[in-house]
């Protein structure tokens, strides 16, 4: 039989992935929907200033695309423009306003049609979508817009663990209903979603301590996430964390309020471990006391020394908040370490990991 057309086995839909290195200084790039989840202190090393690095990041949005934003991080909200207002050049003829299309999402409930969030009923989260309570009534201009919350799913139904990762599936699914996608195959694949490796994954219970693999937060940003999205999940005070390697000339500062209130211990490992505790020393823990700081030669014995600060219920995360390169080959090789170690543990234990 005679090959068909080539535009007829390609995607409807190009979901790309693009980093701000590759965003710095492109031009007439124009998707039909973009998002930046957050904007946090990373790759200042190439950008210079976090006014540089945001501005890169926002070329994502192009001039036309809709705009889907993270009304919780104003940097995000920073980038929507200003309406643009076109002249008619007829004489008497008021000129038009233009507003870019918009989509917010956020982790608290949201106020316009089309907009996603979260919303806590008789203690159970759920994801929610905004809808217009009555299309058919006509508003006058400036009038509030009436809403009903559609239920989606409970937060809890999600695999992957932590608040921050539901803000996450809300951008998706802001992202893809912006471009047409519906909403039923992409609630069930969330339900089914195990997350990807090396971010918050669930590596192994040892005495009834959680091993979580955060490798991949390389950057004080993604930590903070981590922190916060376990810490909402846990008591204060339930986490023992490892961090350190390269800092790529980060502040460290963001990270001090989050292992405050929901760290127990800190190991500290690589080239800016002694940077960290610095920043961290003097820090009270949830429970009033010291918080508790040892610096390691290795990841194996940083790893065994958090693993003894913690009591059962608690979890051990890896979420260095810098890169790897300082003592591994990436930061999947770094994970590689954390896993092998806590199995070892396991076995030491007469656990199976």
């Amino acid at each position: 039989p005679p090959a068909a057309p080539i535009f007829d086995v390609l995607p409807d839909i190009w979901v790309l992935e693009l980093s701000s290195f590759q965003l710095d200084g492109v031009s007439n790039f124009e998707p039909s929907a973009a998002v930046v989840l957050n904007v946090t202190q990373d790759h200042l090393d190439w950008h210079g200033t976090m006014k540089a690095y945001a501005a890169a990041k926002a070329r994502i949005y192009g001039k036309t695309a809709t705009m889907v934003i993270n009304r919780d991080d104003p940097a995000v909200v920073a980038m929507v423009p200003e309406p643009e207002v076109i002249k008619s050049g007829v004489r008497g003829r008021p000129a038009k306003v233009v507003h870019r299309d918009l989509v917010y999402f956020g982790l608290d409930a949201p106020r316009r049609p089309g907009d996603f969030g979260l919303v806590t009923d008789s203690g159970m989260a759920w994801l929610v979508r905004a809808l217009e309570a009555d299309p058919t009534i006509k508003r006058k201009k400036g009038d509030e817009e009436e809403i009903i919350l559609q239920r989606l799913m409970p937060a809890d139904a999600l695999r992957i663990r932590g608040r921050h990762n539901a803000s996450n599936a809300l951008a998706a699914l802001s992202l893809a209903t912006a471009v047409g996608c519906p909403l039923a195959p992409m609630l069930h694949g969330l339900r089914e979603y195990r997350g990807e490796p090396h971010r918050v994954e669930h590596v192994a219970t040892v005495s009834g301590i959680d091993a979580i693999d955060d490798s991949k937060g390389t950057n004080v940003g993604a930590t903070v996430a981590a922190l916060q999205g376990l810490g909402s999940d846990l008591s204060p005070g339930k986490l023992v964390l490892i961090l350190g390697g390269d800092g790529k000339g980060q502040d460290f500062a963001p990270l001090v309020e989050p292992v405050g209130r929901f760290a127990r211990a800190v190991a500290l490992i690589g080239r800016d471990g002694p940077a960290l505790q610095d920043i961290l020393s003097g820090l009270k823990a949830a429970n009033g006391e010291p918080l508790k700081l040892q610096g390691h030669d290795s990841l194996e014995a940083a790893t065994r020394w958090a693993f003894e600060q913690a009591q059962p219920g608690d979890a051990v995360l890896l979420s260095p908040a810098c890169a790897s390169l300082d003592m591994f080959r990436n930061y999947g090789h770094r994970a590689q370490v954390f896993t092998d170690t806590v199995r070892e543990l396991a076995i030491e234990r007469g656990e199976v990991a």
